[in-house]
């Protein structure tokens, strides 16, 4: 048997996806996605760096945000993107990101202060 061809992995990948549903583990497609996404980001946590890495560069996300999903401390996010040759940008440039930011924040002290515990 040779290497798949891709039209070959879709079908395999579609057919798994379908019974996945059909046998009632998953109640549609999105939630299979959603399911395998969350264990590779489990499994592999560089992908949730990197991930954070282009959505920052690409100004989707705040560098507070950006450090949320890679997993990593505000310091340590600024200075992987100094590493990357990524510009940062400071202050958030809208509401929304100043309330993202906020966010991020409480969550850090939070889960900072129940480790100091």
């Amino acid at each position: 048997m040779g290497i798949a061809t891709a039209e070959q992995t879709r079908v395999l990948e579609e057919f798994q996806i379908k019974n996945l549903v059909r046998a009632g583990l998953y109640a549609d497609r999105a939630a299979v996605v959603t399911d395998a996404l969350r264990h590779l980001l489990i499994h592999r946590p560089d992908y949730r760096t990197e991930m954070a890495v282009a959505a920052y560069w690409a100004g989707e996300i705040s560098l507070g945000k950006a450090a949320e999903i890679a997993g990593l401390c505000y310091e340590d996010m600024r200075e992987l993107l100094r590493d990357r040759g990524v510009s940062l940008r400071l202050g958030p440039a809208t509401h929304e990101e100043a309330l993202a930011e906020i966010q991020a924040l409480e969550e850090f002290l939070a889960e900072r202060a129940r480790s100091d515990s």
